[in-house]
């Protein structure tokens, strides 16, 4: 008996016992995998029932000796084990029935033949298999009638040699007979050009008669089976890759490159329509057919696309939903293939082919797959967007003001993405009175249920400022507010009255992180006046109140608890912290304080509670210059200059404007005021200042300008650069000497919102 028999009979043995004791379905699905061994190791039914029914009479005998059991159970039970083990022999069985057959009726066909060659040919004539014979090199000297049906390679034509000529070129390697696989499973060429795959079974012989080794095998068309697989694979792949995508761009960044791959298309291209009457966006992935353009993409400019290729989608988009055709239509070789996107029918899409090709139904089939997958992930990322905006809008309508007061910062980061809020805010609210309202809140809790909270205070706090209502009376009437709304129980908050002008800040805090004030070149102080409970927590009879001085050029911080609160650091340290960033940030916008101070005290892991803070500068002492009327002093004022505009936190373009126009000014003096050289004592005067809203810049000379030309030629154009790069300019040549002076308005802020939604880049690449 031979190592392999008697493995399968021990394990046929072990299994029937087991099922013998417990009948179950598991128990018979172990018989049927035992027959599906059977057939795989060439186990004969013959071993098979001699080794059954010698088990199942010693059950039988075992049980009649213990009478614990009826000996027809035994043997009703055993046979069901035996017949579903026969089950995954039985397509084997048949067909070795219906070889049989055909092998009768062939050998009594060849009964009347003269000799064993004849009656073999027949023999092999009768396999439903393509059945072939190689000679030790691998060149095919016999074949069947079936394996030229298989191939279009029949026997007319033999010896086929290596490389056969059913190989495909770029295909894989034939394997070499009976030493790498007996078993393979290879892609072919058909004569009439399809692509097949067969599975090919390999043995080796010797010739008896001159000891020539020589192969015989059999292939089978597994083409069907290969496609099929083939299909769920691509679909998995391109389900997966879209599965993380959560807006259509990158729906479509990743699902049209591996689309393009899946089916060997040069270049996949979709067009969207957002309205009936608006150009489509379109999106591509691969080489497009238009000049001096590359295979890493185009634009998602309309025109990327020519009008035949427009009119080509927009027909296709209009076509029943999963509907796919072929460019050109009505032959045998196709361009690429177009369909609608979705059920909409504002979208299509349009794959091109490398090279024209016959489409076969298995084509089509893996075809309409894939895009049937595309379009599910194009509508579902769909829903998310709208889904997205629709929340995103509320929830930044709810958050506070974007556009800022100049001199300004603002910065919110929830804990809880894609959240765009929790229950911290802020809010800045300029007053009639020419002060500035800021306030500054967490409530308890995070995420949705703490923005409903935060959006009904941030409401209230900013209706009681506009009412008039100072920092302590603001919070004593968020107590009554607070107290009516569930969940806005020990709500913590600081309310701030900045006086630009007069250079103070009125505060007062409900339980809320101090504020931080920096002076010019100084670490930050805590504010820490005016200080009580949070809101709805004790009856308090009276909130309290400090106000501190804004010295010129000084940075106010307030900010929320996630600033500085982290597990296992101690909250001082984030305040100093902070305290050592604004010494060195006098001379920064507050933007780039706003970053400075994020980047010290950020977390590795990042911010485990939400965060708000508003960075505000107070305008600096205004800059007086009195150089000589020499050219070599204008790169030093123009350091300066452009340092003090830092510090009244005017914006870098905007700074450029204005140094460019006093730098101009001051040139002119130097030009024009003193033509006949400058005396030692002659000089040139520079000042700026800004109030809360408004920068103006003056130069002054003791000298005369020379007269302006009618035509000034190529020069002469100062004072035209300087009126284009101010508001207002004023040339007075009445008093001793000239004086220019110019003034601008600073813009107000633009505030970045955290997470926005992400740039529309539809360029994608190959």
């Amino acid at each position: 008996m031979s190592t392999v028999l008697a493995e399968f009979l021990d394990a046929y043995a072990d299994a029937l016992r087991r099922h013998l004791e417990s009948p179950s379905q598991d128990s018979l699905s172990e018989g049927y995998d035992l027959g599906r061994r059977a057939l795989v190791e060439g186990i004969s039914l013959l071993d098979l029932t001699e080794n059954h029914f010698r088990l199942a009479t010693e059950a039988e005998q075992a049980e009649r000796a213990t009478g614990s059991a009826s000996e027809p159970r035994i043997a009703e039970t055993a046979l069901e084990f035996l017949l579903q083990t026969l089950a995954a022999l039985d397509i084997a069985t048949r067909g070795y029935l219906d070889g049989t057959r055909r092998y009768e009726q062939q050998r009594s066909r060849a009964d009347d033949l003269a000799g064993r060659d004849a009656f073999r040919t027949a023999l092999v004539e009768s396999l439903q298999d393509g059945f072939f014979v190689a000679d030790a090199r691998g060149t095919i000297v016999e074949v069947n009638s079936a394996f030229g049906a298989l191939t279009g390679y029949g026997p007319a034509d033999m010896p086929y040699p290596v490389p056969h000529p059913w190989s495909l070129p770029a295909g894989p390697r034939y394997p070499d007979l009976g030493t790498e696989a007996l078993r393979f499973v290879l892609p072919i060429r058909h004569r009439d050009g399809r692509q097949l795959w067969l599975a090919v079974s390999t043995s080796a012989l010797v010739k008896p008669e001159n000891n020539e080794l020589i192969y015989v095998g059999t292939i089978r068309d597994v083409t069907a089976e290969h496609d099929a697989q083939a299909r769920d694979q691509a679909a998995s792949r391109l389900a997966t890759a879209v599965g993380a995508a959560t807006s259509v761009v990158e729906v479509l960044a990743v699902g049209l490159d591996e689309l393009r791959r899946t089916v060997g298309a040069e270049s996949a291209v979709v067009t969207v329509w957002p309205s009936r009457n608006a150009d489509p966006e379109v999106y591509v992935s691969g080489a497009v057919e238009r000049p001096g353009e590359s295979a890493a993409g185009i634009d998602t400019d309309p025109a990327a696309l020519d009008n035949p290729a427009r009119a080509l989608l927009e027909r296709a988009r209009r076509r029943p939903p999963r509907s796919l055709f072929a460019i050109p239509e009505g032959v045998g070789s196709s361009e690429g293939i177009v369909a609608p996107l979705g059920e909409t029918g504002d979208a299509a899409l349009w794959l091109r082919f490398a090279a024209p090709r016959a489409i076969s139904a298995a084509d089509w089939t893996l075809f309409s797959l894939l895009i049937g997958h595309l379009s599910l992930a194009v509508q579902r990322a769909r829903n998310f967007d709208q889904a997205r905006a629709t929340s995103l809008t509320l929830q930044r309508a709810m958050l506070g003001p974007i556009e800022l007061p100049p001199r300004f910062s603002v910065h919110y980061e929830p804990a809880l993405p894609p959240l765009e809020i929790g229950g911290d805010w802020y809010d800045v609210v300029p007053l009639r009175d020419g002060t500035i309202g800021v306030v500054v809140g967490d409530c308890v809790g995070r995420g949705l249920s703490a923005a409903v909270v935060m959006g009904q205070l941030r409401t209230a706090g900013r209706a009681l400022l506009l009412r008039g209502a100072g920092p302590a009376q603001l919070l004593a009437e968020l107590d009554t507010v607070a107290s009516r709304i569930p969940g806005a129980m020990c709500t913590t908050v600081c309310a701030a009255v900045l006086d630009p002008v007069r250079g103070l800040v009125r505060y007062s805090s409900a339980g809320h992180m101090p504020p931080i004030l920096a002076d010019v070149g100084r670490p930050g102080r805590l504010l820490e006046g005016g200080r009580s409970v949070p809101l709805a927590t004790f009856d308090t009879p009276r909130r309290p109140e400090a106000t501190t001085a804004l010295t010129p050029g000084s940075t106010l911080v307030l900010f929320t608890d996630g600033l500085v609160e982290q597990r296992g650091v101690d909250i001082d340290d984030g305040f100093a912290k902070i305290a050592a960033v604004l010494a060195d940030t006098g001379g920064k916008l507050p933007r780039e304080v706003a970053d400075a101070v994020l980047s010290r005290l950020r977390p590795a892991a990042g911010y485990d509670d939400d965060v708000a803070m508003v960075v505000y500068r107070q305008p600096p002492a205004p800059l007086r210059m009195d150089v000589p009327a020499d050219a070599d002093e204008l790169s030093g004022m123009r350091r300066k200059l452009k340092a003090w505009f830092a510090a009244a936190a005017v914006p870098h373009d905007l700074a450029s404007d204005l140094v460019a126009a006093a730098n101009e000014a001051c040139s002119n003096s130097i030009e024009h005021a003193y033509r006949n050289g400058a005396a030692a004592t002659e000089r040139v005067g520079l000042s700026a200042e800004c109030d809360t809203e408004r920068v103006v810049i003056e130069v002054t000379d003791t000298g005369t300008w020379k007269p302006r030309s009618a035509d000034p030629g190529p020069r002469g154009r100062g004072i035209d650069m300087m009126r284009a790069l101010t508001e207002e300019l004023e040339i007075d040549h009445d008093g001793p000497g000239t004086r220019v002076r110019m003034s601008i308005t600073l813009p107000a802020i633009k505030s970045p919102v955290a997470n926005p939604l992400r740039g529309v880049n539809r360029r994608i690449a190959g």
